[in-house]
């Protein structure tokens, strides 16, 4: 993988936006039933929704910081460099068959682009931090697959 803040592409910026506002607005819901420390919180199952609730405003909240930590590292990335696959670049592979494609890797599934791999995908794990001429290894379901990098745009 590349060290430091990835590129991020206009949509899936806007699709971030849109998530982090709606996390934002579910855990204030959820957070507004929590008990507070001098409400007695009655029976066990009381006891065990408030426990669920509780810890569902914590994977909010890590939700929420991690959606955070991407937005500020998109301000500073710059684009996607074409001596290295990262997110955002357009990469031209060679299969094993021979066959080639061009894909683009992103953060986000879209399914308007169907030559869009998303970064935590085995075969855009693969090719992140590779450069041309490198062949990547990644695991589908009928066993392992290679593929070499022919070029890399943006």
């Amino acid at each position: 993988m590349t060290d430091g803040p990835q590129p991020i592409s206009a949509d899936a910026l806007r699709v971030l936006r849109q998530e982090l506002a709606d996390l934002r607005t579910e855990r204030a819901a959820v957070a507004a039933t929590l008990k507070g420390e001098d409400d007695a919180v009655g029976d066990r199952a009381d006891e065990a929704d408030e426990l669920q609730r509780a810890d569902e405003v914590a994977r909010l909240d890590e939700r929420i910081g991690r959606i955070e930590e991407r937005l500020r590292g998109a301000g500073t990335a710059g684009a996607p460099s074409t001596d290295v696959v990262g997110v955002g670049s357009t990469v031209t592979v060679r299969f094993e068959d021979g066959g080639e494609s061009t894909v683009h890797v992103g953060e986000l599934a879209d399914a308007d682009d169907p030559a869009l791999v998303t970064s935590d995908s085995p075969l855009g794990a693969a090719l992140l931090g590779r450069r041309a001429g490198e062949t990547v290894t990644y695991r589908t379901p009928g066993g392992p697959m290679h593929a070499v990098v022919v070029s890399i745009g943006t």
